[in-house]
């Protein structure tokens, strides 16, 4: 059940009506994080994040949350932290699950052809492991909020997005960054802010943090790094294919 009458979804619909905001308004997040802390203090800012996101049109992370046609077309992400209302009239058409536009596409800073396949790649194994969290662990299972829709894959967080955010079979958060590439030691950094930031909007007070690295290959200096930090484990994948005669 939703922690209050109405689900978060609802909750920002409401919130536009009581900001009076119009058609062309920009509305930063910092605003919607504000209204909410006043109104709904027990939601969490990851709740929020994540349904900003997922009632967004053109952000390619709402298809990871369940979004409903029309129901969740309420804003335009104009950056990061900036929005306005979804128009109809002149917007793009939303991004659903099955649209074009969710096809994995690289960074805008990366234009090459091999940027573009390992961006693909990377989304690919994502999804591959957010189904399969018990290779790496047993009992590891992807963060959901089923009242809310809300789930682990590509989870916002401080402005960023979060790989695969999981739960271990103890109830404690884990942070997993994963690395298509060669992962070298400065992805710490990445993954220890993710996992600060889970901890302190997340996490409830005695909920524990950790991480997990996932490469194809595991660089002596991400190693030797991550000897100082205990809470941070390392993996390398490995892929294979088989392929089996169909009789005619």
């Amino acid at each position: 059940m939703p922690i209050y009458d109405k689900p978060v979804r609802a909750l920002l619909w409401d919130m536009v009506a009581d900001l009076g905001l119009k058609r062309g308004q920009v509305l930063s997040k910092d605003q919607v994080l504000q209204w909410f802390r006043s109104k709904y203090p027990k939601i969490k800012e990851g709740t929020v994040s994540a349904h900003l996101i997922r009632m967004s049109t053109n952000a390619r992370s709402r298809v990871h949350y369940g979004v409903k046609p029309g129901e969740d077309d309420l804003f335009y992400q104009i950056n990061g932290s900036h929005f306005r209302l979804y128009d109809p009239e002149t917007d793009p058409p939303p991004i659903y699950k099955d649209s074009p536009s969710t096809q994995p596409s690289p960074p805008e800073t990366e234009d090459s052809e091999e940027a573009a396949k390992e961006f693909a790649y990377e989304s690919d194994l994502r999804n591959l492991l957010a189904k399969n969290l018990s290779i790496l662990e047993p009992g590891l299972k992807l963060y959901e909020d089923k009242d809310e829709g809300v789930t682990g894959v590509e989870f916002p967080a401080g402005g960023r997005s979060i790989d695969i955010l999981a739960l271990d079979r103890n109830g404690d958060y884990v942070v997993i960054e994963l690395k298509v590439s060669k992962a070298y030691d400065r992805v710490v950094g990445q993954l220890l802010r993710y996992m600060s930031w889970i901890e302190e909007h997340q996490a409830e007070p005695g909920q524990k943090v950790r991480g997990m690295i996932v490469g194809r290959e595991i660089s002596e200096d991400l190693v030797l790094a991550c000897r100082r930090i205990p809470d941070v484990e390392l993996f390398q994948y490995e892929l294979s294919v088989s392929v089996k005669k169909v009789t005619k």
